[in-house]
């Protein structure tokens, strides 16, 4: 019988708020504000929709995401469905921008998103977007690093990395990297290995989200291995758009030494948390794999050192079973 994959320790490295909700939730919030609903049409596997659709059904969810009671529902349901998959420590990646108009400030969206991290294993990390101006992701570094003592980790750009150059963000990251904070891009999906290799030399990046385009380059496979830069991966996140399959890319990426975690992205719109990811790439890596993926996960989280080691420990203990 194979060993079960929720009693397996593990992080999740790599969601977003929005994208984090219950089906229920967005439903009943949508309702709540007299909102339309998700769009009827789902990106499902097999088809392949592109980033606009994707976009259009994550704004529209993203909508009902107006108040910090809001964020902290959001918050609290995401850490509990993770546990139920067997994560013991979640970070979080927030854009504040996206939220700041209903709750008034940039400030307010992150002080909201702490209050509702506090006393859960979740840590928070600040976004801007590619799209952002580089002025605007300035900002942004510096919100987290403001933030940083009540509990900001790291500083991530998200979207679309076809919307902004690499090196516009070089004043932002250094900001980052001077106060020792996490620096987590998206890169790596739609643009070639060169994306990665810049996000890495030029931003410091200390773990990538995403990244499988890595692998067209094996001068790039060996800078991260060298450098052990974990890619987050999010299996389900891949074919909706059509961009190199994950499934060939875990393993290849493992025998590269490559440190690979696995995350759910957006469960809301994929469909697939933490768990069920780990089967799909059970499909492909044994269980000595996925216990080597789920051990990456840890090392490379902020979760704090004690539950960093329970965790591990638990991860020995799996591979025992």
């Amino acid at each position: 019988m194979p060993r079960d994959l929720r009693a397996l320790p593990k992080a999740n490295l790599h969601l977003h708020l929005t994208g984090s909700m219950r089906p229920s939730t967005a439903a009943d919030l949508a309702a709540g504000y007299g909102l339309p609903a998700l769009p009827a049409v789902a990106i499902e596997p097999g088809m392949v929709h592109g980033w606009d659709a994707f976009q259009a059904r994550y704004d529209t969810a993203r909508a009902a995401v107006r108040s910090a009671e809001v964020i902290a529902r959001v918050v609290r349901e995401a850490a509990e469905q993770d546990a139920a998959d067997g994560v013991g420590w979640t970070e979080l990646q927030v854009d504040p921008t996206s939220y700041a108009g209903w709750l008034g400030s940039l400030e307010a969206v992150v002080e909201a998103l702490l209050d509702a991290a506090r006393g859960l294993p979740v840590g928070v990390i600040l976004a801007a977007s590619w799209g952002a101006d580089p002025a605007h992701a300035e900002r942004i570094a510096d919100l987290a690093v403001r933030y940083a003592p009540d509990g900001v980790l790291g500083f991530g750009l998200s979207n679309d990395e076809r919307r902004g150059r690499v090196s516009d963000f070089v004043p932002a990251y250094r900001t980052a990297a001077e106060a020792g904070l996490a620096r987590v891009p998206h890169a790596g999906f739609y643009e070639g290995a060169w994306h990665v290799r810049d996000c890495v030399d030029l931003l410091g990046a200390t773990r990538i989200g995403h990244g499988l385009t890595a692998l067209q380059d094996p001068s790039v496979v060996a800078l991260l291995a060298e450098r052990q830069v974990t890619l987050e991966v999010c299996p389900t996140s891949y074919p909706p758009f059509g961009v190199t399959p994950a499934l060939a890319a875990v393993p290849a990426l493992l025998a590269g030494g490559v440190p690979v975690a696995l995350a759910s992205d957006d469960p809301l719109l994929f469909g697939v948390g933490v768990r069920g990811q780990y089967e799909i790439v059970r499909q492909v890596c044994s269980d000595s794999e996925l216990a080597t993926i789920a051990a990456a996960s840890i090392r490379a989280s902020h979760a704090p050192a004690g539950l960093r080691r329970q965790l591990l420990d638990g991860v020995q203990d799996w591979r025992k079973s």
